[in-house]
């Protein structure tokens, strides 16, 4: 390459870093201040609710108007947010309803400020990639810069929302597909995403850090006990999936207006908490300080924690996955932790990233979550459970539009670009002289051998 190559090259390079600094500044300061806006209104909504003992009583009609508020003026606002936003970057270029911004305001703080167990960080995520978008068509970007921004916009939700700026913004570009991230836009995704986070900061959005004290000196059987523990909370990860898939696919079932599913989910829940306890109802971040601070978890409190967020984002209410994820990692962690007799704390922590990375298929963004979460410490067991629960979980996850890049194992056999809603092409093929395959032979061995006694 001659020195005029060399200079044209550092130019248009040069050029490409200021262009999108400044571009990727912008998203960050608007995402910034409407996730600000949106955490402090969600704050306040649930002090004043909460000051009532049985304020959930009002959730049939909370969940009412939100699917109404959905159904007739931004349908893309349904569920938990994150899912409409990754469809519309693979499927409609990046295209998005500006209502999306309001309705799902709206929607997400009614619903969890009457109790619905769901979370806020997809819809920061939403509303900052619809904000991106809006930004975009009044500047009239083209396809391809159109798309880059609104992930920003999905990085600095996320990172502004977490309070966690490094790992939010690899996040935005991790979570669109499963094998893959998005390098050509993770220079913007990091601007955005601190710019982001700096200003919701400024404007008084506290955040949760939780610094783990204690961690074991590393011995082989401590190791043994993680990845035991990671198993797990993959395990854990694959009952939240198919529990969100069974609720969804039993809402579908029922053939009435839609408001009227809103009306039925509210009451489940309100049976719900008189048989079991309000404290799966909401965000329930009471709960999950508690068990990373090695307070008293119930065993059961992760199956409920499933069945409470199943059912409301099912019979449309309206809010993200990622809080009661770290809800049920939490509590999975703090009893497998007793189980295996250490710190149940500890495992509090390692599991509330590795349901994460299990269940979203982010084990990168999730590691990197340990350590700005619980500092580096942790960071060796935390990075391989997270490793371990994201391949344990399989082709599924709660965002089932994520287009796959690459299979988690060379014995499973997947169409490359496919989504995972369509996973059903899925097949079996252990390679010659594998594990697997060794296994599987010596299977069908034992079952010639079966077979062949019950015939003498």
């Amino acid at each position: 390459m001659n020195r005029r190559q060399l200079l044209l090259e550092e130019s248009v390079l040069f050029i490409s870093v200021v262009k999108w600094f400044l571009l990727a500044t912008c998203i960050g300061v608007i995402v910034g201040a409407s996730t600000g806006f949106f955490i402090r209104t969600l704050n306040w909504s649930i002090f004043y609710t909460g000051q009532y003992k049985y304020y959930f009583l009002i959730l049939p009609a909370a969940l009412f108007f939100s699917a109404l508020l959905i159904k007739y003026f931004a349908p893309e606002a349904k569920g938990h947010g994150t899912e409409k936003v990754i469809e519309a970057i693979h499927k409609y270029d990046g295209k998005i309803n500006p209502l999306t911004v309001p309705v799902k305001l709206i929607a997400t703080v009614t619903t969890i400020a009457a109790g619905g167990s769901a979370g806020k960080e997809g819809p920061a995520a939403q509303i900052g990639a619809g904000l991106s978008y809006i930004f975009a068509a009044i500047f009239r970007f083209n396809k391809k810069d159109r798309r880059k921004l609104i992930i920003c916009g999905i990085s600095a939700g996320f990172a502004s929302v977490f309070g966690t700026p490094i790992a939010g913004a690899i996040f935005g570009v991790e979570v669109l597909s499963v094998g893959n991230i998005f390098y050509d836009v993770i220079f913007p995704s990091f601007v955005a995403g601190i710019i982001s986070y700096q200003v919701s900061s400024s404007m008084g959005v506290e955040y949760f850090y939780n610094p783990v004290d204690f961690v074991p000196k590393f011995t082989q059987g401590f190791f043994i006990e993680v990845i035991i523990g990671a198993i797990f909370f993959g395990i854990c990860s694959l009952i939240l999936i198919e529990a969100l898939k069974l609720a969804e696919t039993t809402s579908r079932k029922i053939k009435i207006w839609e408001p009227f599913k809103g009306l039925i989910g509210g009451c489940i829940l309100i049976v719900l908490a008189f048989l079991t306890s309000t404290r799966y109802l909401g965000l329930g971040l009471e709960t999950i300080e508690s068990a990373l601070q090695g307070g008293a978890i119930m065993p059961y409190d992760f199956v409920l924690k499933i069945i409470f967020t199943s059912v409301t984002l099912a019979f449309c209410g309206s809010g993200g996955m990622v809080t009661p994820i770290f809800f049920v990692g939490a509590t999975a962690g703090s009893f497998i932790g007793v189980l295996l007799g250490y710190d149940p704390s500890m495992f509090a922590a390692i599991g509330m990233v590795s349901l994460l990375a299990g269940a979203a298929n982010t084990p990168i963004s999730a590691s990197i979550m340990a350590i700005e979460f619980f500092g580096p410490q942790i960071a060796p067991y935390a990075a391989v459970s997270c490793i371990v629960s994201y391949l344990m979980t399989g082709h599924r996850s709660v965002y089932p539009s994520q287009v796959l890049a690459t299979t988690k194992s060379p014995s499973i056999l997947i169409e490359k670009g496919a989504v995972m809603e369509d996973m059903d092409s899925m097949k079996i093929h252990p390679r010659p002289k594998s594990v697997i395959d060794m296994l599987v032979r010596m299977l069908n061995k034992l079952r010639e051998i079966k077979e062949s006694i019950k015939k003498k």
